[in-house]
Parts: C-alpha cells; structure tokens; sequence
C-alpha cells in the first residue's frame, strides 16, 4: 500500500478517535484557603452537581484552568465575577446551601434554596464561555437580534444602546448588556424546563450554538402563540391563534392624507388566518372575519399628540392586536384614508418566525416612540429584521412606511403587482378604499334633487349641523338614505373632535403619562400640534371652572383612558403571576378567566362613564353632537315613513343610492 494512503488512513483513524473521545471538562478547582471541612464538603457536592449539566462544547471551550474562591466582601447583591482565571461566588449562596438538607445535594439545583448556587456558578461559567473563541456568543449579531440591541436605520447599521424588552423578564440583570444577557439566559437554558416554551427562539439559538439541547421534559409547551386583542373589541380578550392557519403576512400600508400627522402614512402587519375547518389556501383571504392586523401604536385614541413629545420619546410604542375590520372602518370610515394590503413572500417557516417574534414584542417589549427613528415603519422594519434571519441580510432600512414598502418590493418580498388593477385589487382584498369616494357619491344623489349649500362633501361635513337640519327635512327615499350615511359619518368627526378636547382641558394640567392611554398610530408624520384656537379655546372653557371640578373632570377622562388603554401593555395583566417569557397553560387559563372578568367589568363600566364624558365636553361640541343626535333621529323617522309609503322598498338596495342615470 502507497506510504500516502497509509498516512491518510492513519490520519483517519486518529481523528476518528479524537471524535468519539469524551470533550475537556472543565479545570476548575477550589480555593480551599479558609474553608471548613463541611464548606469544602459542601463545595465539591455544589460542583458535581453544577458541572455535569454543562454542554460539551461549551465545557471543550474553557481551556484556562480555574479557581473558584468564596468571597465575603462581594456587594450583598453581586452573587459572583468572572475574572480572568478566578471565579468568585459570594459566600452567602454557600451558607444558603449548606443550609438544605444533605439528601438534596444531588438534586442539580432543583431546590429553590440551592438553585441561586448553582445559577451563579453557571452564570459565571457562561462568561467564561463567552469570551472563548467558540463562544462569542455577545458579539454575534443574530444573538444581539434576539435579545432586543435592535438595529437603528438611523444609525448606520448600529444598535440601539437600550434594550426595551423589559416585560416578564426571568432576571432584569440581563438588559445591562449583551453579555450579562448571555450568562442570564444560558443559566435558565440549563436549568428551567420551560425555557423554550417560553423563550423559543433562543432557545434554538443555544442549541445550535451549542450543539446540544436540555433533556427534554414531560411538559408541553401550551399549543400556539397567545396575544391580548383590544378591549374594546367585540371579542374574547385572548386570541390564542395556531400558526399553521396563517396563510399569508402582508404589508398593511395606510395611506397618508393632507394632515400633517398622516403624511407618510401608516405601517402595519395584516394575519391572513384561515377559518376553523378550511385547509390554508387562497380562499382563506375571503375569512376577513378572522383576520388580524399587528400595529405599532402609542397613544391610542388620541388625534394629535405633541411633535416635541414625539421627538423625545415621550409617547410608548408597543405592538397591538387589532381585528381587520376594526381596522378598516377607522381608516377608511373615520379617517378616509385606503389601506393597500401587499403579500410578502414568505417561507411557512417563515411565517411562524414573524409571529412568534410578534409575541415576544407583543408580551415583552415596551419601546418609545421617537418622530423619525423609532415610528411606526422603524418598529415593522425591526420585526421583520429580527423575526426573519433571511430579511436581516436585505437592505429594508427605512423612516417612513412608503419607503419600507418601496424596499420590500426592490428586494422582491412584497408583491406589489396585487395592485395593477384597481377594481380586482378591491374585490380580492388587497385594497380598501377610503370612503371619502362613496361619500362623494352619497353627496351627488342628494345633490341631484336638493340644491344643497356646499360645493363637496367636505364642506357639506363640516357645516354647523344646525344649517344641515332644514335639508335633511326634504330629500325622497334615495336622497334620504345618503343624507343618513353623512349624517353618522359627521357625527363620527365630532366624536373624535370631542375626544380630543377632553384630553386636551383636563389632562395637560394632569400631567397624565403616556402610558395610561391607549395609543394611535406610531407613524412617521403621525404626529401634530393641536391648533392655538384649540388651546385658547380650552383655557378660557376652564377659566370659570373651580380646580375641584376640574381634577374630578380628568380623573373621569382618565379612567376612560385607562379602560381604553388596559391592554397597551399586555404584561399588566399578568402582574403577580408566575411566568416569563411567552405565557403558558397556567398564565392563559388565569387570563381567560380573571383576565376575562376584569375587562368585562370595564367594558360594562364604559356606557356610564362614556355618558359622564359627553357631560364635560365643552358647551359648543355638546351642542353640535346634540344635533347631530336630533339630526339622525328626525333622518331615521322620515325614512321609516317614506319606506312605509313606497310599499316597503328595502333601503339597503343598491338602487335607491345609485346615482341618477345609473339605475
């Protein structure tokens, strides 16, 4: 045999060998200057216990020799510090050890009372990790992704230097930085069988990094991903939702309009879920009832809130949960603006990756809204980012939500083609239309009989509703029934106006913080000072009001607020009960049930505060929805009558608001 081969094969066999040689344990040996026998006893049970859960790669990894020495001049706080070939504990986790009975010695930490040793000796472990060449686990931009140091397009590519996810943490040590995240996050890998139940991503993470996974536990993780839906919807407070009826994600673009707060539009995430019993499909894109839309809000409610808070990040930015139809009946209804829905092309794996990224964001994040650098387009861009590792290599940085979906497109996720032809677009729901064009409409049919005093239907709208009183008295059926439709979508501004108003009187000298609202839309340009008219008018309104009137006045504005506004933050809800991370069974069945009741109890409280709030409006505003009110009362009447008279011709037909001439 050629003296080649017989060197190759030798170099075979010898490498073959190494491979199925156990991986280098870690060196460390202990200090035992100053230790009692027990201690010394104590110490060793610690580390035959600690030692053996270490994955063998990140044991391989340690090559230094260590010392372990127990310290009593350590903070009261500090458990432990890596140095360089040191680890130092505190010794209070070893009295707290020696504490438990000697049977427990063996238990590897499950014992409460034992777990802070072993966590600490892990913990400091992992540092060590970290800093070898196999680890660097800190540096490497996918972990930095996971943990929350979020890449800032404002900043070239660099991260931000706060970590917002500060919700249902298992340790807040770890946001002081990466590598304190690192050590806190392989310490509950190691020892909490839940851990990726709750934190699945990383979990996947450490494994791979590692090579190794936990023994696997009897318990499941609880099935699907849990979001928290708006209150204020019609619908049970948690949506625990199965990812493989996701069909598709798409880009929800609301487009901007002349106000300076909607300028740029509005960026937000559309869940095309298929309905219970239908196989996910093109059709599952007819189930609107059943489809979600991911938004970055702050503010909820709000009309306009202040350019300087926006600047400064004064205003929370969090993710809310919204049905689809909520959606575009305020956009479209409220704020007349269209809503382009575009498919992003996405894997399946894909897609669950996004989502339980939106759940991790939706439980655990609690951001700040900054004007330009962390909007509603930043927030999207961020989750896309992080939820998809493919996406984080595409140039998708943008400030407004135009711009991102312009670079979704250029990068060829998006599909814009859905929106070549308008009329198919709307009837396939990828665009909904502002009703401003069917308000148009409704305009022309009773402009067509009535020699109505407005030019459009704006200035119609915006007409004292007293001057819209006479006319409303003389239309027939058709234009009756279009005079109805602009008379609620009137009283829908007002609504808004009022809202606004309240806020503005009795919350400014409350001081009352961000966070207590619900929010609106975090889009760049999203944002607006209200108008000197505003503010004087409310000044002199609150001029003969005593200071007692006016504190009861926002404590009742503030509790609506604080209805409105209960599950901005999801995590409040959970607020005593055991958990980090993605809730499980125990945390879900506790919302479904207590959770369930507390919104409940607030949905029933709001009828009577929402009539104590139409009380303190100010006397103008009152007045006008009084009319309004009077206005669609005396609208209902006369087409009762006149539908009585035609012989009950069904007013919803589509021929009695034709225009006229295309009957």
């Amino acid at each position: 045999m050629p003296r080649r081969r017989l060197r190759r094969l030798a170099w075979l066999a010898l490498l073959g060998l190494a491979c199925a040689l156990p991986a280098q344990a870690v060196q460390l040996q202990l200090d035992a200057s100053g230790l009692s026998a027990s201690e010394r006893a104590a110490s060793q049970a610690l580390l035959d216990a600690t030692l053996p859960k270490l994955p063998p790669a990140w044991s391989a990894a340690i090559e230094t020799p260590l010392t372990l020495q127990w310290r009593d001049d350590l903070p009261e706080q500090v458990h432990g510090r890596a140095q360089t070939r040191h680890l130092l504990l505190n010794k209070a986790l070893l009295r707290a050890w020696m504490a438990q009975p000697a049977a427990g010695a063996a238990d590897g930490g499950a014992d409460p009372a034992r777990r802070p040793a072993v966590a600490a000796l892990l913990h400091e472990l992992a540092h060590f990790y970290d800093r070898s060449a196999a680890g660097r686990l800190s540096s490497d931009p996918r972990l930095l992704d996971l943990a929350g140091w979020q890449v800032s397009p404002m900043r070239l590519g660099l991260r931000m230097g706060r970590n917002a996810f500060s919700e249902r943490s298992p340790d807040l040590y770890e946001l002081e930085s990466p590598t304190e995240f690192v050590a806190v996050n392989l310490e509950h890998f190691l020892l909490d069988p839940d851990y990726a139940c709750r934190r699945p991503a990383l979990a996947r993470y450490f494994a791979q990094r590692l090579a190794w996974s936990p023994p696997a536990t009897a318990t499941a993780c609880a099935p699907g991903l849990a979001y928290l839906q708006d209150p204020l919807a019609d619908e049970a407070a948690l949506l625990q939702l199965d990812p493989a009826r996701v069909y598709a994600i798409d880009y929800l673009l609301a487009e901007g309009n002349a106000q300076p707060m909607s300028h740029w539009g509005h960026s937000m995430l559309r869940l095309v879920i298929c309905a219970p019993g239908r196989a996910p499909g093109p059709d599952c894109r007819l189930d609107l009832a059943y489809h979600k839309v991911l938004s970055f809000r702050a503010f909820v409610d709000d009309v306009q809130i202040s350019n300087m808070r926006g600047l400064v990040g004064s205003y929370p930015s969090r993710l809310f949960v919204l049905p689809l139809r909520q959606v575009v009946d305020d956009y479209t209804q409220v704020q007349l603006r269209g809503l382009q829905s575009i498919p992003l092309r996405l894997s399946a794996d894909e897609r669950v990756a996004l989502l339980e990224r939106a759940a991790q964001l939706h439980w655990s994040y609690d951001g700040r809204y900054y004007f330009l650098s962390n909007n509603c387009a930043v927030e999207t861009y961020k989750l896309l980012h992080d939820g998809v590792p493919r996406l984080a290599g595409a140039r998708l940085a943008g400030i407004s939500p135009t711009g991102l979906l312009r670079r979704l497109a250029r990068a060829g996720i998006a599909d814009t083609a859905v929106l070549d032809d308008a009329d198919a677009a709307i009837r396939q729901g990828y665009y909904f239309a502002p009703a401003s064009a069917h308000y148009a409409a409704m305009f022309a049919v009773a402009r067509a009989q009535l020699a109505l005093p407005a030019r459009n239907v704006e200035t119609w709208l915006d007409l004292p509703a007293a001057q819209r009183t006479p006319w409303l008295q003389r239309g027939d059926l058709r234009a009756s029934a279009a005079l109805l439709l602009l008379e609620n979508a009137a009283r829908r501004r007002q609504e808004q106006r009022g809202r606004d108003a309240l806020k503005r009187r009795y919350l400014v000298r409350a001081h009352l913080p961000a966070s207590a609202a619900s929010g609106v839309d975090a889009g760049a340009g999203d944002t607006g000072d209200a108008g000197a008219g505003a503010g004087a008018a409310a000044a002199a309104a609150d001029a003969d009001a005593t200071g007692a009137q006016t504190q009861d006045a926002a404590a009742a504005v503030r509790a609506v607020l604080a209805q409105q506004g209960l599950l901005s933050q999801p995590s409040t809800l959970l607020q005593g009960q055991p958990g980090y991370g993605l809730p499980q069974a125990q945390e879900r069945a506790w919302l479904q049930h207590q959770g369930q009741a507390r919104i409940d109890a607030l949905r029933s409280d709001g009828a009577a505060l929402q009539a104590r709030l139409h009380a303190l409006l100010p006397p103008p505003l009152r007045a006008e929805l009084q009319q309004i009110d009077a206005n669609l009362a005396m609208l209902g009447a006369r087409l009762r009558d006149l539908n009585r008279d035609s012989g009950g011709l069904q007013l919803v037909s589509p021929s009695v608001l034709q225009p006229a001439g295309k009957q």
